[in-house]
């Protein structure tokens, strides 16, 4: 059972990862708690949802490419598709919600908790958007059924779970390259350490601001269909993954992309080895504690960003 648990941790943990990432590019270069990030999850994962009820995968039986499943999986072609209709919805909405909210609070000199209630306001209006449009009732991006792949330690995995966290490895990956060897995500990482010396430099602030809300929503995005395809579509999975985005994000260093991931895969893993001997009812607590054991003994978190350690 330990070892099941610590399975489920790491698959879970990539899930949560991708939306840490950007939470903390939120905090660190927005420089505002962006509260509506994890509705921006759920509005991902029901953009791809629209595209597959439009294809009419979610229908029992149903046949044609982009509704039969590939090999072991439960999902067909339609589902990459759908990924890249929910990754082009959550950029456009967040690109909007910028436009139309935070850059006018910027341009009033706004202090951050102004700019914390706002994402709160926006968050509510989204959720109910998605409540309006598609009910309170979960949803499948598939009915197909799978059969388990049987691990070392008598581990038990759908395949599906298998992928997701094969493609979560490879976009952090390529989002490691993207921040290390790319002008944009120099740009990006000067921001977040200094952006008063970064204008002076001569980089462009604005463009930097908006490149930042386009990587977070892709990775929102993404994050909301991986959840969707592990577990279910609802439209509370947002806030209800909001405590441990936040809790990862903290718990490894605001500003740092693995202390993200690192806080994510944490997260997980103690929630599932502790849902073990407590009522899983209790879940959510976990998160919450360990926040505050990381604030009280490392309050830069476990990775600290150059310049805060």
């Amino acid at each position: 059972m330990i070892a099941q648990a610590i399975v489920d941790g790491f698959l879970s943990g990539a899930v949560v990862a991708l939306g840490a990432i950007g939470v903390t590019f939120s905090l660190a270069i927005l420089r505002f708690a962006n509260f509506s990030h994890g509705d921006l999850l759920s509005l991902g994962a029901y953009a791809a949802l629209f595209v597959l009820l439009m294809a009419g995968s979610t229908v029992p039986g149903a046949s044609g490419a982009l509704s039969t499943p590939i090999g072991p999986f439960s999902f067909g072609w339609g589902l990459p598709l759908a990924i890249v209709f929910g990754m082009a919805v959550a950029v456009a909405i967040s690109l909007l919600l910028d436009r139309l909210v935070y850059r006018r609070l910027r341009k009033r000199s706004a202090d951050p908790l102004t700019l914390v209630f706002a994402s709160f306001g926006l968050a509510l209006v989204l959720r109910n958007i998605l409540l309006l449009l598609f009910g309170p009732d979960p949803h499948n991006y598939s009915s197909e059924i799978q059969m388990a792949v049987r691990l070392p330690g008598r581990v038990l995995v759908m395949p599906d779970q298998l992928l997701v966290f094969g493609v979560t490895l490879v976009v952090l990956a390529l989002l490691w390259f993207f921040l290390q060897h790319t002008r944009y995500g120099i740009a990006m990482r000067s921001v977040a350490e200094n952006p008063m010396l970064s204008s002076i430099a001569g980089i462009d602030i604005a463009g930097t601001v908006r490149l930042t809300w386009i990587v977070s929503a892709t990775l929102a995005a993404l994050a909301g269909v991986f959840y969707g395809v592990t577990v279910q579509v609802r439209p509370e999975m947002g806030l209800n993954l909001l405590l441990p985005l936040f809790t990862a994000a903290i718990i490894g260093g605001v500003g740092s992309v693995s202390g993200a991931v690192l806080g994510a895969l944490l997260i997980s893993l103690c929630e599932n080895l502790f849902t073990l001997v407590i009522p899983s009812t209790y879940k959510p607590m976990i998160a919450f504690v360990l926040l505050l054991l990381v604030l009280y003994f490392r309050p830069q978190g476990l990775i600290a960003p150059k310049g805060q350690r």
